[in-house]
């Protein structure tokens, strides 16, 4: 299930992971998208998946693309998230429930994914949270954020992008 909300301070994108032998934990990301001083602004297409210590995508955990397009003309554009394209969007048969998305205005976002699911399977280690922005006319960002995942131990990771996406900080509470 999908859901957004948004607040006055800004907001998080809050995944519940559940590991094995471990009970669920909230994952938050706070995401600031920068407002662009530009003539025709479009919003730009942003997605967010874990990666192993190997670079291999484990799990797409969102995708923000024009979803409201007719005849899934939003879709066509998706590859211009390069890097997400490459190593799991291409495999990913959108739109997917509880990952897919529209796209997010300039500010503080926040979703809620149920990442149960998609996330069963990750045994402790490293790894990253790779978020990508790309905006038509506009600029491309990647910010990974490395860390040691582990079902019992809390984290907090944090990183800036350099246009499209401004500062993003991650924290893991078991």
């Amino acid at each position: 299930m999908l859901s957004k909300s948004t607040s006055a301070w800004g907001g998080a994108l809050i995944l519940t992971a559940s590991a094995p032998a471990a009970s669920a934990g909230q994952l938050t990301v706070d995401i600031q998208m920068p407002q662009q001083s530009v003539a025709e602004y479009h919003k730009p297409y942003v997605a967010g998946w874990i990666e192993d210590g190997e670079g291999q995508a484990r799990a797409t955990v969102f995708v923000w693309y024009d979803v409201r397009k007719r005849d899934g003309g939003g879709l066509k554009y998706l590859k211009e998230l390069r890097t997400w394209w490459r190593k799991a969007g291409r495999d990913l048969v959108l739109p997917a429930d509880g990952v897919s998305g529209a796209t997010r205005a300039p500010g503080r976002q926040t979703v809620t994914v149920d990442t149960a699911a998609a996330l069963k399977d990750l045994p402790a280690g490293q790894y990253s949270l790779v978020i990508e922005a790309s905006r038509e006319a506009g600029g491309h960002d990647l910010v990974k954020l490395p860390f040691a995942y582990s079902p019992a131990k809390p984290v907090s990771v944090s990183g800036k992008g350099d246009g499209e996406l401004g500062d993003i900080r991650a924290t893991y509470k078991p």
